[in-house]
């Protein structure tokens, strides 16, 4: 569930989840079971023939997404959602151009590595028909949390960096990778509505807000008041199986049928069947509520414990996908890239594990299992008062 155990048999607190994917917890035996079954009647066949694991879980994910986004299309990652979804985004509309958000994570793919906009995640390689758009930090950015105001830079991009025409534009709710960066209010509806006038499709990444981790919503767009043209999920959908998709509207998903579309493993039976199974278990075990209401309880007590150390300069996120920038200087906002490491070490040694990210590498990732209780946020902020207090 919540707990990782290492070779001499010793248990640790899991504040990552492996990277914001696993939602039910570790080894949920309703997940196990889903698999372990649906591997004895057939491992992998192909799109070709559809099994019914494949089409019951399209339906239950379709079934959680507002307007008329209902056709799935699964992959095995959420690199190759994001490719599928910028793609589909450029066939549909004509347009190459795709704007993204600078700090933003979407793969590690020719065509995501493109949309993602931090030096450390890219190599040199061609990426092309790319424009990264001004980050809309409330923490750190120009503007505050006026998110208007960051918005008229994609207007600008689009006046004076394209023909006035765009294939779509790629975001996350809160970004992850960067930091758990949550997006200024306001921003979303204002670019969403720019994006569509200059003809683009507009595409939420949900491979780590996604899937009832923020708690107040399943989704993070929905939070923001938006319906996206596109949405990309991974992660979560699958606990820890290697599975994404790609869902949109039965209009937009036709532009697939001009060619063969097939991706091999995409919608494999034992996959799809882990990916129903963690649905069911996120409504029969109201992980959701538990991540509003433990994440919010959790969030209150990093909040109380920034009071007390100055080497936290901000806490922010929604429910399980929290984040503590740590700063050698609050006012100058200066990264504590050296102090992140020797916190993460001592609370490791005390028994917890967390992650780090953002540009400078100086914030933790919180983004543990949804079954997370009180009790476990008791002792994650317990373990980090004393590791930040050996500084």
């Amino acid at each position: 569930m919540q707990y990782l155990f290492d070779e001499d048999g010793r248990r640790y607190l899991d504040a990552f989840g492996g990277i914001a994917t696993v939602c039910c917890g570790h080894c949920h035996p309703d997940v196990v079971e889903a698999m372990v079954n649906q591997a004895k009647r057939i491992q992998h066949s192909t799109v070709l023939y559809l099994n019914h694991a494949i089409a019951d879980f399209a339906e239950a994910l379709a079934a959680k997404m507002p307007g008329d986004l209902k056709v799935v299309f699964f992959t095995n990652s959420g690199t190759e959602a994001n490719e599928l979804a910028l793609m589909i985004a450029r066939l549909y509309t004509g347009c190459h151009d795709i704007i993204s958000l600078r700090n933003g994570y979407h793969g590690n793919a020719a065509g995501t590595m493109g949309a993602t906009a931090q030096c450390n995640w890219k190599f040199n390689v061609v990426q092309t028909g790319v424009h990264h758009a001004l980050n809309p930090d409330p923490y750190r950015g120009a503007f505050g949390s006026d998110g208007e105001k960051y918005a008229r830079d994609v207007q600008e991009i689009i006046d004076f960096g394209t023909t006035g025409r765009v294939g779509g534009f790629i975001s996350e709710a809160i970004q992850g990778v960067g930091g758990i960066v949550e997006l200024a209010p306001g921003y979303l509806p204002a670019v969403y509505n720019m994006v569509r006038k200059a003809g683009g499709l507009c595409i939420a990444d949900e491979v780590q807000a996604g899937v009832a981790r923020t708690g107040s919503h399943f989704w993070g767009f929905e939070s923001h008041g938006v319906i996206p043209d596109i949405v990309t999920m991974a992660k979560g959908i699958g606990n820890g199986i290697p599975i994404g998709a790609v869902v949109t509207t039965p209009e937009i998903a036709q532009v697939l049928t001009r060619r063969s579309y097939f991706n091999t493993f995409g919608g494999n039976p034992v996959s799809t069947a882990g990916g129903h199974a963690v649905l069911k278990v996120l409504e029969k075990e109201k992980l959701q509520e538990n991540a509003f209401v433990v994440g919010s309880y959790l969030k209150e007590r990093l909040n109380k414990l920034k009071e007390k150390h100055d080497i936290i300069g901000d806490v922010r996120g929604k429910g399980f996908l929290l984040g503590v920038e740590l700063v050698t200087d609050r006012q100058k906002k200066t990264p504590a890239k050296v102090e992140i490491g020797h916190v993460m070490n001592h609370m490791k040694d005390m028994g917890v594990l967390v992650g780090k990210g953002g540009f400078y590498g100086n914030v933790f990732r919180v983004t543990p299992p949804l079954c997370f209780t009180k009790e476990d946020s008791d002792f994650f902020i317990e373990a980090m008062d004393i590791s930040l207090s050996k500084l």
